[in-house]
């Protein structure tokens, strides 16, 4: 993966007339550092890359990508790529080869400590909900009120009703979470 984010580093430094000095300065990391990310021979962490991006004027996301269509029904756990990182705080992992044909979205996802002082907006959107929680305690706000979820914990919601997540601990939380309908999906849509 390192490999893949370091190309398009470059491709975008490179697109934007910028040098490995320019880029740097603005994103205060060292020329040593951003060449060997752009060789794929470092990986870069979430905070670092997200001044990276900011920088190349892209949105973080950019970075990763959409696993590839596949014939193959399983996926390995070797094989999980990052899809997205929201916020620098939550992880997405898609957990299927082909999402382009199936009606749902099946993620893992890692959710960061965060500090209680941040505000929370709940949203709906359209569709069905649910999580499991695999790992650490869940602050899960539904409908105007807030419930802590536990390793084993579930919730399956129709996702119209406002709500939100958060991890207010100071341990990382995993959570298995499925999602209708699936925006990616071509045909189903």
């Amino acid at each position: 993966m390192a490999i893949d984010i370091g190309g398009k580093i470059k491709e975008l430094r490179v697109g934007k007339n910028l040098t490995l000095k320019d880029l740097s300065e603005k994103v205060n990391l060292s020329i040593g550092f951003l060449s060997q990310l752009e060789r794929g021979l470092t990986n870069v962490a979430v905070d670092s890359l997200e001044k990276i991006a900011e920088a190349l004027e892209v949105d973080l996301s950019y970075f990763f990508s959409i696993p590839k269509s596949s014939n193959n029904s399983i996926l390995r756990s070797y094989q999980q790529e990052i899809f997205q990182v929201v916020n620098s705080q939550f992880i997405n992992y898609h957990l299927t080869n082909d999402l382009e044909n199936k009606k749902m979205v099946p993620r893992l996802v890692q959710i960061l400590p965060c500090s209680t002082d941040e505000n929370v907006t709940n949203y709906g959107h359209e569709g069905e909900e649910f999580v499991y929680v695999l790992e650490g305690i869940l602050t899960l706000f539904l409908d105007n009120e807030k419930y802590e979820l536990y390793p084993g914990d579930s919730v399956h919601i129709d996702s119209t009703v406002p709500h939100n997540w958060a991890n207010y601990t100071n341990k990382l939380v995993k959570l298995l979470a499925v999602n209708t309908p699936n925006h990616f999906n071509i045909k189903h849509k």
